[in-house]
């Protein structure tokens, strides 16, 4: 019997083996054939009959589960692709590389909670692995946004908060919950203080377990309940035991109200809290309850700044020989109306303190709302009150630009924290851009109009005008025709209706409404980008004339209809064979397309995704008298998005492939080098990309401001506690969208050239290189800020530093100064690996 059932093991064990073999035979020839699917089940196979072979076959399936992970993505078969990571991560647990990829999907898919929770998996098992460390640094910055570490490096809002928790704790408040808890720091505040039972909230995945570790090491888990959940799905006694008499929070934004501060805590009154205490009454507040902060004053202020108008205005008419016509309207998304199908936020956001090239007040600051967050029914009220009107006197001559909101909040009444522009606080300012007046000129003896609401749970500031004195005495005088119309004028918010209607011109009929973000209108206000452009086009398409041409006519010195084509100040070149074909692939919405069909018989095609554009673009095509069908959108010929780099027609190439190289942000676009590999096999002998190189410039400075914005400094600004080690996980070595003009810095050396991109000879390229630098003061080096030399051609360049420019800059910020003396040389290692730039010193 033994002899049998060993034998019977043996031929089983046999038969594992020849099953092994042949599924490992069929996986290789699918691998081959390029049948993913197959392949993939095989290897699934083979690791569960034979999981002593997963070191033999671990790359190989890595490739597998690549390729067939990606095409699962396409087809949308997207519980069946993360089925496969599932087997796979069961094979592979602690397998960098699939946790990378993984993750890579989930980003695709806008789970960024759960896609940094690989990526930041990735890093701790190879902190090597250059994929992981790129990826995670660029979710960081969403996860856990860069504010959370200004506020935390706030030693004054930290103890601000800290004196009123713990004043309001020790008259009786016991019980306590933390509202959006974030680190938990105000949560801790409050056990500090000696509250009996403390609860807190915290919607994003990544905050809650980061409280949770931080509660932890603080050794408070035992007096601090921690809830992944929002404030208003929590249930009384379900989530917690008891409604409490303390709701601390800190859910303000730079416009107040845009964190949802009113809709909690309206939840808060009616579900989890204490009744209010009632007025008059003496005593403790241990019976009632009550919020921190207790209430808000709103500030505004009229300001020029001609930063924020080129980033919300259109100021230009023509541009490099194109005409923008007036039936076309562009505004920012600032502007958007309350009506859109989306919400979007009234206002944009400025560090004022710091806005390149200031800004100049033309009015008083002056108070437009308040609010009392213990109130119930003033907090009901505000979402459906009507707006206020407002009549602003102006006190100094310039341009209305915006309104620059800040708020004081209302801790309680002995504790206050303004977010004025003033104040050196965390916060930046809300900026309301002024859009769509006649004239935008005020002066003394002028008002400025405007409605103060809070719709939508926004702080709303809208129907902005400008009532001009030269008109006043007109509407006087039109008012007093007799007394019921006197009457009827006789509030202030009449008088401001009616005298705002008097500078209402009738608008220009507008055919299309573009709506576009800031960067789009900086980039259409930036003149040397789109006049180097055009420059640099027709230098290529003269090069090229020759082999195609039949006839050139005369130089063109006016900007003349454009019929078979025609150039402002350039050559216009009519040919009688094919066109030219140049491909703008830039992100977001451009006119370069429209500038290349000026420039001769070119067939331009533009690859903008929104409807909403290709119609603009189409209007602005036919303004300036282009045959109709002249310019072409891209995306309408191509299958697949992402293949966007494709031949026009199967017999043609193109002249010019525009790229976009460097996002706005400062940092290098991704994939940038692999679309570049594309582009170059897809020209015509002679044809160009742009840019045709990138110089990457850089210098080295020391900023206090850069390191507290990176990082929590220790435990001294929190207070005593022992949060750094936890967030400070989540700082990123690159700092972006950076000002390099109005950033708190003392440079400590000359701007150097760090690196070169060729995207037309990229044998010239260097993914590691070393660079001496010679430090010109005495100092900390604390930070290298960069910005790129953008070259369309030898000649022709584009600064993204400058004052013009549409892109910010960034900066690597190093994890430990480095003392330097003067006349001292440092050496730079400057590694690029895809879109990520490195750059460490060398000791």
């Amino acid at each position: 019997m033994p002899r049998s059932r060993g034998g019977g093991r043996s031929g089983q064990e046999a038969g594992r083996t020849e099953l092994v073999s042949r599924s490992l035979q069929s996986a290789q020839h699918c691998l081959a054939s390029r049948d993913f699917g197959t392949a993939y089940a095989h290897y699934l196979l083979v690791l569960s009959l034979a999981p002593e072979l997963r070191d033999d076959v671990k790359e190989t399936f890595q490739y597998t589960l690549l390729k067939w992970a990606e095409e699962l993505y396409s087809l949308n078969r997207v519980q069946d692709l993360f089925g496969c990571y599932e087997h796979a991560l069961e094979l592979f647990p602690d397998d960098e590389v699939i946790c990378n990829s993984i993750g890579e999907h989930l980003f695709r898919m806008g789970f960024r909670d759960e896609a940094a929770g690989y990526f930041h998996k990735a890093v701790k098992l190879n902190p090597d692995y250059t994929d992981a460390k790129e990826n995670f640094y660029r979710v960081a910055n969403w996860l856990v946004e860069r504010w959370h570490f200004i506020m935390l490096n706030d030693t004054k809002r930290n103890m601000t908060y800290n004196s009123a928790i713990q004043k309001v704790v020790r008259l009786g408040c016991k019980t306590v919950l933390d509202i959006g808890a974030g680190t938990g720091i105000l949560s801790m505040f409050a056990k500090n203080a000696g509250a009996h039972r403390v609860y807190a909230c915290e919607l994003s995945k990544t905050m809650y377990e980061l409280a949770c570790d931080v509660v932890a090491a603080n050794k408070m888990e035992t007096g601090i309940k921690l809830l992944h959940m929002k404030s208003l799905d929590i249930d009384v006694p379900k989530h917690i035991p008891e409604r409490v008499s303390l709701v601390v929070t800190e859910t303000v934004d730079a416009g107040l109200f845009g964190e949802g501060i009113v809709e909690s805590l309206i939840h808060a009154w009616e579900h989890l809290l204490l009744q209010p205490k009632p007025k008059g009454k003496d005593g403790n507040c241990e019976e009632y309850g009550q919020v921190i902060p207790a209430g808000a004053v709103v500030f505004g202020m009229a300001v020029e700044c001609s930063e924020i108008r080129r980033h919300h205005r259109l100021d230009v008419q023509d541009l490099a020989g194109v005409h923008l016509p007036a039936n076309v309207k562009f505004q920012s998304l600032a502007y958007s109306s309350i009506d859109s199908e989306e919400t979007i936020e009234p206002y944009t956001t400025e560090k004022m303190s710091r806005v390149p090239g200031g800004y100049l007040p033309l009015t008083e600051s002056f108070e437009s709302m308040a609010v009392d967050f213990n109130n119930l029914q003033e907090l009901k009220n505000l979402a459906t009150k009507k707006p206020h009107k407002m009549i602003i006197p102006v006190i100094q001559e310039g341009v209305l630009d915006a309104i620059v909101v800040w708020f004081v909040l209302q801790l309680d009444d002995e504790h206050s924290l303004s977010t004025s522009p003033h104040e050196e606080t965390c916060w930046e300012q809300a900026i309301y851009p002024v859009q769509n007046l006649p004239d935008y000129f005020v002066k003394p003896g002028d008002h400025v109009t405007m409605e103060v609401s809070c719709q939508d749970c926004y702080l709303r500031i809208q129907n902005i005008h400008i009532i001009n004195a030269d008109h006043e005495m007109d509407v006087e005088r039109s008012s007093n025709k007799n007394e019921e119309e006197s009457h009827a004028l006789g509030s202030e918010a009449e008088l401001c209706s009616a005298l705002a209607g008097l500078q209402t011109s009738k608008p220009d009929e507008i055919r299309q409404l573009c709506t576009l973000e800031s960067t789009e209108i900086a980039l259409l206000n930036n003149v040397p980008y789109h006049e180097g452009f055009k420059a640099a086009m027709n230098k290529v398409l003269t090069s090229l004339a020759p082999s195609k041409q039949s006839q050139i006519m005369d130089v063109e010195d006016g900007g003349g209809e454009m019929n078979s084509g025609n150039s402002q100040g350039g050559n216009s070149i009519h040919f009688t064979t094919d066109p030219f074909y140049v491909l703008d692939v830039s992100e977001g919405f451009s006119i370069l397309p429209i500038i290349a069909g000026t420039l001769g018989l070119v067939k331009p095609y533009s690859s903008v995704e929104k409807e909403q554009h290709r119609l603009t673009l189409d209007l602005i095509s036919e303004a300036n008298h282009f045959p109709k069908d002249t310019l072409e959108f891209w995306l309408r010929h191509v299958e697949d998005d992402c293949a966007v780099l494709q031949r026009p027609k199967s017999d043609k190439l193109w002249s010019i492939i525009i790229l976009d190289v460097i996002e706005t942000s400062g940092l290098i676009q991704q994939e940038m080098m692999e679309k570049a590999a594309i582009s170059r096999c897809l020209l015509q002998s002679g044809g160009k990309i742009f840019p045709q190189y990138v110089l990457m410039l850089g210098m080295l400075v020391e900023s206090k401001t850069l390191i507290e914005e990176n990082a929590v400094q220790g435990t001294e600004p929190t207070l005593g506690l022992n949060i750094a080690p936890f967030i400070n996980q989540f700082q990123v070595p690159v700092r972006a969208f950076l000002d390099l003009s109005t950033l708190p810095c003392i440079p400590l050396s000359k701007p150097t050239e760090l690196l070169r991109l060729d995207l037309m000879s990229p044998y010239l390229n260097d993914s590691n290189r070393e660079v001496k630098v010679q430090i010109c003061k005495s100092g900390q080096v604390t930070a290298i800020p960069f910005w790129y030399h953008v070259y369309l051609d030898e000649e022709i360049s584009l600064d993204t530093s400058s004052e013009t420019s549409h892109w910010k800059q960034a900066a690597v910020v190093m994890d430990n100064p480095i003392s330097v003396e003067m006349g001292q040389e440092l050496v730079l290692i400057v590694q690029h690996h895809k879109s990520n730039i490195s750059i460490t010193v060398k000791q």
